[in-house]
């Protein structure tokens, strides 16, 4: 009587402004007579927990389940309960405590269309016959009161549980009736076996029965003169029929709605289904181990302060080259003052002064003198030019015997040059003396 008593009640004029509505096919919120609200689904961070907002109602479920004792008629299967807690803060009618006609009534309608019809598997619950199967238990809680409570706990119930995932378990021991229960991170946790979903579809009628509206809102359920809730699963089979008193309906519209609520249900469990399967696929990544990425990351110029640091590395960079050409030095000076790379330098100096092309390659063109014609002295040749074997094997016999000679005749070839040079001759004419004097042994 205290629920009746805080209910919204509709004014005259708000009643009739509804029917009139009704009769020319309109309803309050924009809807047509056999619309659904906006329906969304969402998941919480656990198994078995689901949100269901329908409109302006919205409903928590929530799934558990432990291990009890079975019945003694039916040994083999598992229990199924449900148990509904209306909150005041949902609806001021409701009050906490003891549950109300209208909790009651609820629990009793998704109960029926869920146990009765065998949407979930009950012997898979079993763990041993007789002695531990699996009792789940479904908790819905009503946040928020905007009109059929029922489709959206229904809707809840079955989010919940097609995302609940109990722990796996073993028979062991001597007798073999020893259960252990395996934790999450041990073994995966197993679904439960949900043959079908069986979607509760209300119907209210207001008039003599003449007008059906789907899915009625809160002030509309305040002025309808009945209601009919049809629990259909996809493949249009009729699981439950719940009406609640109020005016009598024909066979005829019984008829219609059933047709209307399959086809309703259909499109309900496409959008449930749909959603498991976005929240199985989310969970499933997360799970997966990945390595790192690399994120580039964006460093604006204004945010990096170069004064303090910028002499420091400048002077810590100058001091490395220092370093390094200090390096450089110390190994070519080791270079110079080796007695093998003495000779390279000076014909490297020699061929350097040499500007033009091929036609002024010719290092005796200034004239040089008879010292300077020695093997060992000669410049090594910029390019690779192809000769003779024959020709070959001499500078080679001869370079090898100007390596062995002695520091006197090196010495003494050295004054040589330094006189030569001052008085510069032409090939021919550093030629002509030695014919001379092959005549002149000649005539002798």
């Amino acid at each position: 009587m205290a629920m009746e008593h805080l209910r919204w009640r509709p004014t005259v004029n708000e009643r009739d402004f509804i029917e009139r509505a009704l009769q020319s096919d309109l309803r309050v919120d924009g809807r047509h007579s056999f619309d659904f609200r906006k329906l969304e689904i969402t998941f919480g961070r656990e198994d078995g927990s689901s949100e269901v907002q329908l409109g302006e109602t919205h409903v928590m479920g929530y799934v558990t389940a432990q291990l009890v004792q079975p019945y003694r008629d039916r040994p083999n299967e598992g229990t199924l309960a449900i148990f509904t807690e209306f909150s005041p803060m949902a609806d001021p009618a409701f009050e906490p405590g003891r549950p109300g006609e209208s909790a009651i009534e609820l629990g009793r309608v998704i109960d029926r269309g869920l146990r009765e019809s065998r949407a979930v598997d009950m012997e898979s619950l079993c763990v041993v016959a007789g002695k531990h199967v699996w009792s789940v238990r479904v908790d819905l809680h009503i946040l928020d009161n905007g009109g059929n409570l029922i489709d959206a706990a229904n809707i809840a119930a079955l989010a919940a549980l097609s995302t609940f995932r109990r722990p796996e378990c073993t028979v062991g021991g001597d007798d073999g009736q020893q259960v252990t229960v395996h934790d999450p991170e041990v073994r995966d946790p197993l679904p439960l076996t949900i043959h079908h979903m069986p979607i509760a579809v209300t119907f209210a009628y207001f008039g003599e029965g003449n007008i059906v509206v789907l899915d009625p809102t809160y002030k509309e359920e305040a002025v309808m003169g009945g209601r009919m809730t049809a629990t259909v699963n996809s493949n249009g089979d009729v699981c439950a029929i719940q009406k609640a008193g109020g005016e009598g309906v024909m066979s005829s519209v019984i008829m219609q709605c059933l047709r209307i609520a399959s086809v309703k249900a259909a499109d309900i469990t496409s959008k449930i289904k749909k959603a498991v399967d976005s929240y199985t696929t989310e969970k499933a990544l997360k799970k997966v181990k990945r390595l790192p990425t690399s994120v580039p990351q964006k460093i604006s110029v204004t945010d990096v302060i170069m004064e303090d640091k910028g002499d420091g590395e400048l002077e810590k960079q100058t001091v490395d080259v220092q370093q390094i050409s200090k390096g450089d030095e110390d190994h070519q000076s080791i270079k110079r003052n080796s007695p093998l790379t003495g000779d390279r330098i000076a014909k490297h100096k020699q061929t350097s002064t040499f500007i033009g092309g091929p036609s002024n390659w010719d290092p005796y063109s200034k004239g040089v003198s008879l010292s300077s014609l020695r093997i060992s002295d000669l410049p090594d040749p910029p390019t690779i030019v192809k000769v003779s074997s024959h020709e070959d094997a001499q500078p080679m016999t001869e370079s090898s015997n100007a390596e062995v000679n002695t520091s006197s005749a090196v010495a003494a070839g050295e004054s040589d040059e330094s006189q030569e040079i001052g008085s510069p001759k032409s090939l021919k004419d550093a030629i002509k003396p030695k014919h001379k004097r092959k005549k002149k042994s000649d005539k002798s």
